[in-house]
């Protein structure tokens, strides 16, 4: 975003690619803020000395769907139904010298019918007059989502503004997701760089991204049920999970002063041996203050 003022809205479905199945639907709402640095959740959360920081906090909420939302019985062999809500506490730490970014968060929050995904699926269906989900009564039981993440960019080649590439890795662990990850981000256009100082020089950038990335899965409780509570009607079992992910995530960013508009499409390789390769769509729109 530019800044360390700002607020900004994010929104997935699976709709933006006519089909809907996996992950599909997810919003975010995300707040920055200088006087978030008194979360008291920080104290957790590496600051680097040497690195101008800015403070996140966001609410988001997700859900997951078989295939076929229509069939009342749970699908065997299919993802069960899942969502999740949370709160997500940030500290993005840029380094303009060194040309890298650390962001650093904790989840906090709960899996199951706490999460409210039957009635945020059933109320979008409602409204745009599609077939009803028949199947939540199956969906993962309530366990709660405690996760640490950290996320280190690293810029490897700056062309004048006009192209960057950095490297990507993300480490993250707790009850909702064990992972690790790896990958590349290519952007091209007109924009200022991420690794740069915090306020844009720039009134109007508008530019396109591409980030491809490689994700070793240990554990995700959207698929295999949460750690604490076993009482799920179907899950995942370790066995069917696929080990090894791949996924490329792009789209288009157009910034004028406050204002942030995104769109973006992402592609998923299978995550589970019975399944099959999913892509969705999103949108963001923002604004500094």
């Amino acid at each position: 975003m530019g800044a360390d003022r700002y607020v900004r809205f994010h929104y997935d479905n699976d709709f933006f690619t006519a089909i809907d199945l996996d992950y599909t639907q997810g919003y975010t709402f995300e707040i920055a803020l200088p006087w978030l640095i008194k979360n008291p959740v920080n104290y957790i959360l590496i600051k680097p000395v040497a690195a101008t920081s800015k403070y996140v906090l966001s609410f988001e909420q997700t859900g997951f769907t078989p295939a076929d939302i229509t069939a009342p019985e749970i699908l065997y062999g299919d993802r069960p139904y899942a969502a999740t809500i949370a709160l997500k506490s940030a500290v993005i730490a840029t380094d303009t010298v060194r040309k890298s970014r650390l962001t650093t968060s904790f989840t906090a929050g709960m899996t199951g019918p706490a999460a409210f995904g039957n009635e945020m699926q059933t109320g979008i269906h409602k409204w745009i007059d599609d077939d009803l989900p028949q199947g939540w009564t199956h969906q993962i039981r309530n366990d709660v989502i405690a996760d640490y993440e950290l996320a280190f960019e690293k810029q490897l080649l700056d062309a004048g503004n006009i192209m960057l590439l950095s490297s990507y890795t993300k480490l993250r662990a707790g009850t909702l997701a064990t992972n690790a990850a790896t990958g590349v981000t290519l952007v091209a256009g007109l924009f200022d760089s991420p690794f740069g100082a915090l306020k844009a020089s720039r009134n109007f950038q508008a530019y396109a991204y591409t980030q491809a990335a490689a994700t070793i899965v240990g554990y995700d409780a959207t698929l295999q049920g949460g750690i604490f509570n076993n009482s799920s009607p179907y899950t995942i079992t370790p066995g069917d999970m696929e080990r090894f992910t791949l996924q490329n995530h792009f789209g288009i960013i157009l910034r004028y002063k406050a204002l942030y508009l995104e769109y973006s499409r992402a592609m998923l390789s299978r995550e589970y041996k019975a399944g099959h390769s999913h892509k969705w769509g999103g949108f963001r729109i923002g604004f500094t203050i």
